[in-house]
């Protein structure tokens, strides 16, 4: 099984920025906790992150992995781009926010993408990056 973890918009910033909310360890931290997981369960992971809405979607249509676990930052608000990359591929998608966006600003309370992934799972810091994975790994 290779799964694909991809973070959008600002995540790259994870650690520095709204440390409490995103908390401390730095993305490249979550990303080596991800990876430990999912080789223990013999699953092989990639690791994506990229600020351009473009780059996103094409990383989408061209993944050659079993599952997707996406991240989309802000673009999970407003990108029908995205959420047509993810339409247009037979790639199972798990849309993760590590804060649960419903007790945050209401603009964070609308996803465009998650009527086309297989399932949402938020609020649990980085360890919604694990239940993604495990969604896959069952």
């Amino acid at each position: 099984m290779k799964l694909l973890i991809l973070n959008g918009v600002n995540l790259n910033m994870t650690g520095r920025r709204e440390q409490g909310v995103y908390g401390t360890q730095t993305l490249e931290d979550i990303n080596a906790e991800i990876a430990a997981y999912c080789k223990a369960r013999g699953a092989e992971c990639e690791f994506y992150q990229s600020n351009l809405e473009g780059e996103i979607c094409t990383k989408i249509q061209t993944s050659d992995a079993d599952g997707i676990i996406l991240n989309a930052g802000a673009f999970t608000h407003y990108s029908y781009a995205i959420r047509d990359a993810i339409a247009s591929v037979n790639t199972p998608v798990v849309e993760v926010h590590m804060s649960n966006v419903h007790k945050r600003e209401e603009f964070r309370h609308k996803s465009v993408i998650s009527e086309v992934c297989r399932g949402t799972i938020l609020g649990f810091g980085k360890n919604s990056y694990i239940l993604a994975a495990e969604s896959f790994l069952l």
